[in-house]
This record gives structure tokens, sequence and C-alpha cells, in this order.
């Protein structure tokens, strides 16, 4: 069932660039803010500590298995622990996230096509949706609310809470059929495709966060909110571990597949450790954005009257804060346009790398299958988008921001810390010196003494501490001041479920098809079979001299008929 042969990126820069794409993304100039604005100037620390002792030896990590493979999450994961087949978890918390992420880009291209107005709709108080606490300009009132607050407000039409659903915002629902058109054009060509976008997607968006920079820093207040944003609050940094380790997941992607699927895609000597620096471009994104939204909450609280810390800031302060920095610089329609192009560019990225992970997994499981049904991979992949819009449609009706929020806490905080624990427990624990093996096969270097210590005891200890702390300070999710009821918290642990439940059904499959007693199954379960039976076999066809044979990996997500188990112990 395997695909003849594995296409490869045109060029090496262009799964750097797809890299810094997939992991710079709006989760860099939406969440990090959000989380940082919660927790004080105290989040930076735990931060940065989390990329260097987690993020960069994980990314290391989930590169190395999947340009060494040269399979999907699924078939990678399985490969390296039979057991725990994390990725079949990855791969249904991708597309979990695919579904409500693309509202985002929904509401992205929504602001981009009002922006084309003069003046612009959030640039006064002069509309019929605004209400009388609404201000723009200097005010001393605790109770006032900026324009565009107000105007994102309107545009979701939201209820009370989430016990009413609400109508269908058609508008958001035309725009949600254009932004799965525009992810399916993307991808549709697989990498070839994909590795030409990115040259402008991954690039342009710095362009428009340095001018935004420049103005923002010279708006009255901008002091107060960049001190806010780098001078920590110590008596919150006990709290913000785990919102720490889950940014750092969330953002740079590790648990998810999506940079495990690219980098299946390189050429088998790519010199991993040249595209590290898609972590660190990753991170110094994310504070330059800090800058540039914290510069604007300090003219915000300076518009309102109130200090920074006491500002009603909401997980969409990304359509909020920035439309009311950029309404009153000049030529404002321009840079309205320019900056949410921009958060196109940053969404698609991440969005395609997504849906990438779901439709690389499939095709590596079921190639022959789906080509007869489907006849094309094209139709395949329109298939995948269409399911993912169809499940996307609550998030667009007016009850749509608290099932979005819902579903973001349960997939992006829950899940991510579970999936993490246990790809880090298959592959450090059970796989870390093969990984070392594979590393010196591929570049002729073995990897050194940081990333060996982070992989064998570093990383697994502090995932450890962190999930256990993840539970025991466990809060259900909220929206503002709203909290949700027990119902709905119920079934975002459904959702929840949806991801992990696949993790401990694998390991009963697994033991349940292996031969012989329960020690030998635990045995055979933790063995990285595929990639032993590999070695110091080359390919024949296709492939490069010194490229191993990875066609003979099982194409079953279980592991290889009893036979060919007993004939190889």
């Amino acid at each position: 069932d395997q695909q003849p042969s594995r296409p490869t990126w045109s060029r090496q820069i262009e799964f750097t660039l797809a890299g810094i794409g997939c992991a710079v993304g709006l989760g860099n100039v939406w969440r990090f803010p959000y989380l940082c604005y919660r927790s004080g100037g105290a989040f930076l620390v735990p931060y940065l500590l989390m990329l260097v002792v987690l993020g960069i030896p994980l990314l290391y990590m989930e590169l190395t298995v999947g340009q060494y493979t040269r399979r999907g999450p699924v078939h990678a994961l399985a490969t390296v622990c039979p057991l725990l087949k994390v990725g079949i978890a990855s791969v249904a918390i991708s597309f979990i996230m695919c579904t409500y992420y693309n509202i985002v880009i929904t509401w992205a291209l929504y602001y981009l096509f009002n922006s084309f107005q003069a003046p612009l709709p959030w640039q006064s108080c002069n509309n019929t949706w605004n209400t009388p606490n609404c201000t723009d300009h200097a005010t001393n009132s605790s109770y006032s609310s900026t324009a565009s607050q107000e105007f994102f407000h309107k545009m979701l039409g939201q209820t009370s809470g989430v016990e009413e659903t609400g109508i269908l915002r058609w508008e958001l629902f035309l725009i949600l059929i254009l932004a799965w058109i525009l992810i399916y054009l993307c991808i549709f060509k697989g990498v070839k495709s994909t590795g030409k976008v990115v040259y402008f997607t991954a690039l342009f968006p710095y362009v428009i966060l340095i001018a935004l920079l420049i103005n923002n820093v010279q708006l009255p207040g901008a002091s107060d909110g960049i001190s806010f944003f780098i001078v920590p609050e110590w008596d919150k940094l006990r709290s913000v571990w785990v919102n720490a380790a889950a940014q750092i997941f969330n953002s740079i992607g590790i648990g998810f597949g999506s940079l495990l699927a690219m980098s299946s895609y390189n050429s088998f000597n790519n010199n991993v450790l040249d595209t590290l620096f898609i972590s660190i471009t990753n991170s110094l994104t994310s504070i330059l954005a800090g800058f540039v939204i914290f510069s604007a909450f300090g003219y915000m609280s300076y518009l309102q009257g109130i200090p920074v810390s006491q500002l009603a800031v909401d997980p969409g302060l990304v359509y909020v804060v920035y439309p009311q920095a950029f309404a009153n610089m000049p030529v404002s329609q321009l840079w309205a346009v320019l900056f949410f192009f921009m958060l196109l560019c940053l969404g698609l990225d991440s969005e395609f790398a997504m849906v990438e992970v779901m439709v690389t997994s499939l095709m590596d499981e079921f190639y022959q299958q789906l080509i007869r049904i489907f006849k094309r991979k094209e139709l395949f992949i329109l298939a995948v988008c269409g399911v993912a819009f169809l499940f996307g449609i609550p998030c667009v009706m007016q009850v749509g921001i608290y099932v979005f929020q819902l579903m973001d806490h349960y997939t992006a905080i829950v899940s991510i810390m579970f999936l993490a624990f246990f790809e880090i427990i298959a592959i450090c624990w059970s796989y870390v010196k093969r990984l070392s093996s594979n590393m010196e096969e591929m570049t002729g270097q073995k990897p050194n003494i940081f990333f060996r210590l982070c992989w064998l005891v570093v990383d697994p200890v502090l995932i450890t501490v962190i999930l256990i702390f993840s539970i025991i300070q466990f809060r259900p999710a909220r929206y503002g001041d709203y909290v949700f009821p027990p119902w709905a918290q119920g079934i975002g642990w459904v959702i929840a479920l949806a991801s992990i439940i696949w993790i401990p059904l694998g390991a009963i499959h697994t033991l349940w098809v292996l031969p012989g007693s329960l020690t030998k199954k635990l045995k055979l379960s933790i063995t990285p079979y595929a990639l032993n039976a590999t070695k110091g076999l080359y390919k024949e066809r296709g492939g490069g001299a010194g490229e191993p044979d990875i066609s003979i990996i099982s194409s079953s997500t279980s592991l290889p008929d009893k036979k060919s188990i007993e004939t190889y112990f």
C-alpha cells in the first residue's frame, strides 16, 4: 500500500521556510501575547527556559525521526515504539485543531474585506452597532470600551452563553468556505505547491510586524504596556509553567506531527541541525509580536484611563488591539489591508501544515485504496478539506466564540500535554540510542551531549512533572468572566479524549496481536522492529546512494505478521 515513490522538497530552503511558516503562525501574535497578559511579565522566564530544554531538543528529535523513516507521524512513531502509537493521536489532534483554527483565518478575511472602507468601521464610535460606552479618545471611565472592541463583538454577534446557540452568521459561513478553498489551493499538489507558497507566506509577516512596532512605540502610553510585558510579576511565576510548556508545544508544533510529516519529505542526508533555527525564529517572532501588541495595550490603557492590568482582554485580542493601533496611523486603510493579509498568511501556513498531517498519514496507510476510490490525490485532499469544513460550521454561529474557546482549551492545552508526554516517553526511553545512530547515519555526526542528556533525562522528567501539575492545577474552560457549565465541560473532555484515547487503544491492540507470553509481548512492543530490519539495506530503485530501504516498513499501524516477528527475533 506504499506510495511508489516519495516526493522531496525541490530545495532545502523550501522545507526550512515551510517549517518556519508552520511554527510561526497566529499563535505568535494571538495566543502568546494573551498568555503573557494573563501571566504578567513572569511568563517570559519559563517560556524561554522551556524553549531551551524542551522546544529545541524535541524539535530536533521529531525532525530526525521523520527524515529517517520518511513516513508520516503514524508510521514513524509506530516504528519507533509500537506499544505507544502516539502518531495516531497526533493525527487526531491536528485534524481537530484544523477544524476550528480556520475560524481565526475566517475572522482575518472578514476584517480584510472590511478594511476597504473609509473611514475604517472600527475607527470611530459613529456606527449603528456602537454603544453609549464606546470611546475613541482618552477617558477616565472604567466602563468604557474601544471602537475596535465593539466591532469585534458585532462581527461575532455572540449570545450570552453556550446555552444559546443563536443563528448562523451567513457572512462568516461564506468566508469559511473561501478560507477552505484557499487551504486546498495551497496543498492540493503536495509539497511541490506548498514549497512555492511558503516563499511569500513565511517572510511577508515580518515586514508588517516591524512596521507596526515602529509606529506603536511612538504612541502615548506605549512605554507602560512594554513595561508590563518585560517586567516580571514574580508572585505569578509558580502558576505559569504549564501554560509556558503548552505554548512551546503549540507554537513549534511538537506533538502535532506537522513538522514530522514535513521532514519526511527531506532528502535523507539533510543536516537536521541546520533547521533548528525554526524554533529560535519562532520564539523571536513571539517576542517581537509581544512588543508590538503590548505597546498597543499601553495606548489602549491611555485611551481608557485605566492601568494596563485592568484592560478587558479576551482571546480575540489580535482583532481588537492591533486594529486600534493602526486606526491612528497615516493611510490607515492600507495598513489594515496589509495587516489582515499578514494574518491570513500566518494562518494559512499553520493550517495547511495541520491538514497535511492528515493527508500524509492516510496516504501512507491506505494509498492504493484511496487512489482506487478517489482516482486522484487532489480529490482525496478535497474530501479531507470538505469534512473539516463541516466540523467547523458550529464556530460560525452566534454561539461560535464559546465553541471555539471550549475546543481550544481542551485541545491546545489539555490534549497536547498528554500527547507530548507519551511521545517523549516513546522516543526518549525506548529509542534514544538508535536515534543517535540514525543521526550519525544521515549526517555523519552524532548529536552532542546536551541533546542526548535532554532526551534521556531532562525532558522525560520535566514533562512528567508538568503533566502532574497540569492535572493538579487544572482549571475549567472559561471565556472572559463566563464559566462554561458542567455539561459543556463534559463535551470538552470528550473532545480531548477524541485524540488521547488512541494511545491506550493502540497499546491494547498491539499487545493483543503479538504472539507469546505477556513478558514477550511487552518486549516486542517496545522494540523498534522496522528500523532494525532496515539497517544495512539500501534502495535499488528511486533512492540515492546510502538511503535506507524504508519501503519494507510495515504499511499497517499494527505490527508485521507473527511469522516475520518470530523470524526476526
